[in-house]
């Protein structure tokens, strides 16, 4: 027993040895790069009174269509499929790397059948016999101490690859449900300027009746009665405009749930909801734990870090407790017999020693995608500052202009008042009035323009601002990342 204790010192003392040997060579601890800690929106000009979008900020429209297009795209759509698909290759990456540590098993049961060689090691005539079977039976097992956090990072960086992979899907619904509702509202916008459309055309129609009266009474010249086709026209033609704009984003709805166009729900037309324009407060500070893309670029720094304390620790020697207890035997007929049996089990060690080439590339290589990752958080901040700035700043112009639409409407509408009374005075014809109801479905489609476009901008919007999405990204490494609230649960 003294020798046994004595030799298994022994090999214990080798392993410290080789470990002390290996770590002087072993590249110094990497630390997380600095990275941006707020988005550069500090000094815009709009007002920051609004609430953050929750997660179903489209039912604040009170849309009973759009709900029910978000919902069939939510459950329906593509692009989801190849995110949910995704995610789960991450998963399951996650379930390998937690697999390969800590215990390992293996059984194995081996029948041959062998013939000896006449001319080997022992021939034949000196054991009695040519052929022989050998039957084996056993259990294998490996023990992997991980004692330098080599498996241990392969675990965390998987698991930080989850997390990029939960945010990036979530990035993936955002587009989803923005898309879907700035399609449904552009359909919306159509009808209400193809109605405007038709209307025109109906006055242009009556106007050009008049027109046609007074040139065959010899009133009017004919350039009157050519203007007045050349108007309607015009009208017709920008009404068909409106229509295939209208079909144009049918088929664009039906690409996003997945459907074919004649699948879709019927639609009907409504009153697009009015808009403002003012930011969450606090929106510079929060950003950053609101938009999906942020996060998952955090998460892939962390990600990158976990990979260069992976390779940082394959320059330290592996240490594992390998064993083996079965059966073997020669006859089949004894193979359950505790003759048979058999037993070992000792200490592994690897040590990389002529491999450090191929270490210290493949650290660089590690060190340089954590630079490359750093760059594309800090690039993802910078991008979502630019994009809420856009987006706000465009809402806020909207707004300016509205209002003196507005005032250009409120004009339109007292000059067709004023049109009217004279026409009922008898002063003047028709036309005058008819000329004044023109202007003012001009200037009501110009209202429904800028209408559209601030919905497009608060789509824009909420998307930039996340969109309902929440979640904590690292300050720095989880000491155990099963417990971070935002777990990417396995199966």
């Amino acid at each position: 027993m003294a020798s046994i204790t004595t030799a298994l010192q022994r090999r214990v003392a080798a392993v410290i040895a080789c470990g002390a040997l290996a770590a002087c060579a072993v590249p110094p601890r990497t630390e997380l790069p600095p990275l941006r800690g707020e988005v550069p929106l500090a000094g815009l000009p709009v007002a920051t009174t609004a609430q953050w979008p929750d997660a179903q900020w489209w039912s604040a429209y009170g849309d009973n269509q759009l709900d029910a297009l978000q919902a069939r795209a939510l459950a329906h759509a593509p692009s989801l499929d190849e995110a949910e698909r995704r995610l789960d290759a991450v998963v399951q990456a996650v379930q390998s790397a937690r697999a390969s540590a800590g215990l390992a098993a293996q059984g194995n049961l081996e029948v041959q059948r062998q013939r000896l060689s006449e001319h080997g090691l022992i021939p034949p005539r000196f054991l009695g016999f040519t052929w022989y079977n050998q039957a084996d039976l056993n259990l294998q097992f490996k023990y992997d101490f991980d004692l330098f956090g080599k498996t241990r990072a392969a675990i965390e960086g998987a698991l930080d690859q989850a997390r990029a992979a939960e945010a990036e899907r979530s990035a993936a619904a955002l587009a989803l449900t923005t898309a879907v509702a700035s399609t449904y509202f552009g359909w919306q916008a159509d009808q209400a300027h193809l109605a405007l459309a038709r209307d025109s055309e109906q006055t242009l129609v009556r106007y050009r009746s008049l027109v046609a009266l007074r040139l065959e009474r010899g009133i009017d010249v004919a350039d009157t009665l050519h203007q007045s086709d050349a108007r309607l026209a015009a009208v017709r033609e920008l009404a068909a405009g409106w229509s295939g704009s209208a079909q144009l984003r049918l088929a664009a709805l039906a690409a996003l749930l997945g459907v074919a166009p004649d699948a879709l729900p019927t639609l009907h037309a409504r009153a697009l909801p009015r808009v403002t324009g003012a930011l969450p407060t606090n929106v510079g500070l929060d950003l950053i734990a609101r938009r999906p893309d942020i996060a998952a670029a955090r998460w892939r720094v962390e990600a990158a870090l976990r990979q260069v304390d992976h390779v940082r620790a394959r320059f330290y020697p592996d240490v594992s407790l390998a064993g083996l207890i079965g059966l073997q035997s020669l006859d089949l007929d004894k193979l359950l017999s505790l003759d048979s049996r058999m037993l070992g089990f000792g200490p592994a060690v690897h040590l990389p020693l002529f491999e450090r080439g191929q270490l210290k590339a493949a650290h660089g290589v590690a060190q340089a995608q954590l630079l490359a990752a750093a760059a594309h958080y800090d690039s993802a901040v910078v991008a979502a500052a630019n994009d809420v700035a856009s987006q706000a700043l465009s809402l806020s112009q909207n707004q300016a202009r509205r209002e003196q639409r507005q005032s250009q409407l409120a004009a339109a509408r007292q000059l067709h008042e004023l049109a009217a009374a004279r026409v009922r005075q008898g002063i003047v014809d028709d036309r005058v009035t008819l000329s004044a109801q023109l202007e003012l479905l001009q200037q009501r489609d110009a209202l429904t323009a800028l209408d559209a476009q601030a919905l497009a901008a608060q789509i824009a919007l909420i998307k930039a601002l996340g969109g309902g999405y929440h979640a904590s990204t690292p300050a720095a490494p989880a000491a155990d990342p099963s417990n971070s609230p935002n777990r990417v649960p396995t199966p």
